[in-house]
């Protein structure tokens, strides 16, 4: 028997603030989890008080940003505002600068805005990356665009400023990291732009894995058949140090320079999470959560989803929302004195523009297993275009407006 009754859907009347909240939630990051868990805590709990913190005004999307990046999409096609999480749901907005985190009260110290008390705080901060010798004083030169907004644009502006006959070099890190076929999807846009814009460039593609990690097929196919002439795969390279005045990466393979170079680092929590004592995985990069609810297994009020938490399930924006989801739910329980989630199902989905116009699509379902206590995928679920086409692309955009 389940005691909670949750609404489904987005709802049309507006879900005003309580004025006598049962508890207060500050959610950290308003992001792809962030921001879901702060919409699905109020409409599933509207007694409920949530606060959403972000330093920025505004989401940029990472989802879509790829096709930013050889200036298919712009920038600004991929912000989306709060307002509605105001009006509709009556969250607070705060934008302000989390400083620090006290795990044990719980409470956070903004920059401007002082010190904020709760009953729970959900950290959804995304990601941050790996210092990499010689690249800190000019990151500029070397664009990551792996975090939408200025530095996709950075990376537009200097493809397009590359004369034709030029070499492209991009780096994907070791696993794991911020969405599984992103780089890979990167490396087919970009190289079909070249194909278009550029004639006579190439890609050289370091791969810090052994293998590319996902839709091998699809991808794999694309390297060799369309981009047979642009794109040179490379496998496990890793990245020593840089020299940004030259354009020039030193590798395990040896010195390679390029004219554009997208350095994308290897991932890990950001440091406002290293500093409260969260990040406690094996590899001491990520925050450890129980998957039921995704309370760190380092503080008891404090839930990690998202990017920045460790668990069996990818790093995607979609994932994100299933996560989001289930803490919204568990939470409730948790206040209300319901039994806890047993059994969570979560979904990926995500679709990989090939070309400009044609795109390949991928799907997984997680279930929760208790006797490793962790989200394993169901092989029946798992699913995978054969091959690309329009219709797929098209299906992309449809999928992509829903999700925001």
């Amino acid at each position: 028997a389940n005691p909670v009754t949750l609404p489904v859907g987005g709802g049309t009347a507006p879900v005003p603030p309580p004025t006598n909240p049962s508890a207060r939630i500050i959610v950290v990051g308003a992001g792809m989890a962030g921001a879901t868990v702060a919409k699905y805590l109020r409409l599933w709990g509207n007694n409920l008080a949530v606060t959403l913190i972000d330093r920025n005004a505004s989401y940029t999307s990472n989802i879509m940003s790829n096709l930013a990046v050889v200036g298919q999409r712009s920038v600004a096609s991929l912000q989306y505002g709060y307002d509605r999480l105001r009006s509709q749901y009556g969250i607070e907005v705060v934008t302000d600068e989390v400083r620090s985190i006290d795990p044990s009260t719980p409470s956070v110290t903004l920059t401007a805005g002082g010190v904020r008390t709760a009953d729970r705080i959900i950290l959804a901060p995304g990601i941050a990356f790996d210092d990499v010798p010689g690249l800190a004083a000019n990151p500029d030169a070397m664009p990551h665009a792996w975090i939408a907004g200025a530095q996709t644009s950075l990376l537009n502006q200097q493809l397009t400023a590359m004369a034709a006959g030029g070499t492209v070099i991009m780096s994907i890190p070791q696993a794991p990291y911020r969405c599984p076929p992103g780089p890979y999807e990167r490396a087919c846009v970009i190289a079909d732009w070249l194909r278009i814009n550029k004639p006579g460039s190439k890609l050289i593609l370091l791969d810090a894995n052994a293998d590319i990690i996902v839709e091998k097929d699809n991808f794999s196919r694309a390297y060799s058949t369309l981009y047979g002439s642009i794109i040179e795969y490379r496998p496990s390279v890793t990245i020593d140090s840089v020299d940004t005045a030259s354009k020039t990466l030193f590798t395990s393979a040896g010195a390679i320079q390029g004219q554009v170079v997208n350095l994308i680092p290897r991932h890990r929590a950001p440091r406002l999470l290293v500093d409260a004592g969260l990040v406690n995985d094996a590899a001491l990069r990520f925050a450890k959560v129980n998957v039921l609810d995704y309370v760190s297994t380092a503080a008891a009020k404090v839930h990690v989803i998202g990017d920045a938490s460790s668990t069996t399930q990818p790093k995607a924006g979609h994932v994100a929302n299933q996560e989001a989801k289930v803490c919204a739910e568990a939470i409730i329980r948790s206040l209300g004195g319901a039994p806890q989630l047993t059994a969570p199902v979560t979904t990926s989905a995500c679709y990989s523009p090939i070309t400009l116009s044609e795109a390949s699509w991928l799907h997984a379902m997680y279930q929760y297993d208790p006797a490793t206590q962790t989200m394993q995928s169901v092989p029946a679920a798992f699913g995978a275009s054969a091959g690309w086409n329009a219709k797929n692309f098209k299906d992309m955009n449809t999928w992509f407006t829903g999700l925001m």
